[in-house]
């Protein structure tokens, strides 16, 4: 693993700003991974536990989670036939605000022939947090990606039911997917209505995309493999998946807690990976500490 060299720009803000830069390769058989950063986050050493194709990583912030005014910048760069997989330990906690808002920030790039696995734990919107979390996508031709995002609203365990506050999220894929949608804590139609969340405190959305279309018998054996796994959803968990667009395969799921959530999405994501791209779930260690 190496450090990149590029200056990067200036962040500033009245909170913590935080940068993190990273770069993959296809060095012979070997994925090689850069990083640089500025501020807190930064990732662990690069492991390779299926050998030398694929580099995962794990993305730390080591304090723990963001209060207003914080910002955390990703850069991801996955050159022509490289293969990351990118996750966190713990989740992204957005804490109560006093006004200013926190924002995480993906800006992930794929190149033909490279594969993106972008699998970071929930985040975690805290009672009067003023949130957004931002991922973007650019996929070339030849590219294909994995990623999910969760999202746990309040600690229900703790009485925190996000009465207040309000989380943004934006999930694009360049010419090819953007959605952008606001949870506001004191909404209550959006929040227990049978046409909003229902009462649901956890909501995920698992992606598989690629840079050109999908064939039909691919997409329609991948969405039926994971179909399958959707006939028998613990109560409470609400699930479905489309392709919306020929080049992308779209899981969404509600429940009322985040464990079983991340369960089926876990499980889900180990289906397209064996079914897509003919390699077993390989789960970070770091998901059983």
């Amino acid at each position: 693993m190496g450090v990149l060299e590029r200056p990067g720009d200036d962040v500033t803000g009245a909170g913590w700003a935080s940068r993190l830069q990273l770069r993959y390769e296809r060095v012979g058989p070997r994925t090689v991974a850069w990083h640089r950063h500025e501020g807190a986050t930064r990732v662990l050493a690069a492991l390779h536990p299926e050998g030398d194709e694929r580099c995962h990583h794990v993305l730390v912030h080591p304090p723990g989670g963001m209060a207003g005014g914080d910002t955390v910048d990703v850069e991801v760069d996955v050159r022509a036939g490289a293969h990351a997989l990118l996750t966190t330990p713990g989740a992204t906690r957005f804490y109560r605000s006093l006004g200013a808002g926190a924002a995480q920030r993906l800006h992930a790039r794929v190149a033909a022939g490279a594969r993106l696995e972008w699998l970071p734990l929930e985040s975690l919107a805290f009672e009067a947090c003023i949130a957004e979390n931002r991922c973007v996508f650019e996929l070339e031709p030849g590219a294909e990606l994995l990623a999910w995002d969760m999202l746990a609203l309040g600690r229900p365990a703790a009485g925190d039911d996000f009465a207040r506050g309000s989380f943004t999220q934006h999930l694009e894929i360049a010419g090819v997917w953007l959605e952008r949608g606001r949870i506001d804590g004191g909404d209550r139609v959006l929040r227990e209505a049978p046409g909003g969340l229902a009462g649901a405190q956890a909501l995920g959305t698992l992606l598989l995309a690629a840079g050109e279309a999908l064939t039909p018998q691919r997409r329609d054996e991948l969405l039926e493999s994971v179909r399958e796994l959707l006939g028998d959803l613990p109560d409470g968990v609400h699930a479905g998946v489309t392709s919306p667009q020929p080049r992308l395969l779209a899981l969404r799921a509600t429940a009322p807690r985040i464990e079983p959530l991340a369960e089926l999405l876990r499980a889900a994501w180990a289906c397209l990976r064996e079914r897509a791209w003919g390699l077993p779930a390989c789960a970070p260690r770091v998901w059983s500490t």
